[in-house]
């Protein structure tokens, strides 16, 4: 590891219950694909997203943790790299609005975080007022009510 990763990991706490823990890499691998499965049932739908993901890309790409990377779209989706175009291009006020990260460095906390930090950028970005929400507003029109979903799965 990292010295950042040992650092870190070892302030959460996360390497101590690593190393008691008696869950093995294939029993993880294997609950967290019947999770993933459980929520989004098919295959090469689900987005890996969050914040700098390419590291979770590159742990999941070893091992039995494979087959979950098998089952998720090739696609990822970095808020990372949506947060540096917003500091590019995104006007101040909606900078100041951007909620602030915690440093808690905990799977679940971080997963929650990112999603929260998404859902921000959506709006802000590509809500209310986007080229994509006037396009989907027209097609629901147009279509009886059957518009685009606003969800993230691709279209």
């Amino acid at each position: 590891m990292s010295p950042w990763c040992i650092d870190t990991h070892g302030r959460t706490g996360l390497s101590a219950a690593v190393l008691q823990s008696t869950t093995t890499p294939s029993a993880a691998a294997t609950a967290l694909l019947g999770y993933v499965q459980t929520h989004v049932p098919e295959r090469r739908t689900a987005l890996l997203a969050g914040n700098s993901v390419h590291a979770d890309k590159a742990f999941l790409a070893r091992g039995p943790y494979a087959q979950v990377l098998e089952w998720l779209h090739y696609r990822v989706l970095d808020v990372s790299a949506i947060k540096e175009a917003a500091r590019r291009w995104a006007s101040d006020e909606v900078l100041d609005r951007v909620p602030p990260k915690k440093e808690v460095h905990l799977a679940k906390e971080d997963i929650l975080e990112s999603i929260e930090e998404m859902r921000f950028y959506r709006g802000e970005l590509f809500g209310e007022g986007s080229r994509r929400a006037e396009s989907s507003r027209a097609g629901t029109e147009e279509s009886g009510g059957r518009g685009e979903s606003n969800d993230f799965r691709p279209t």
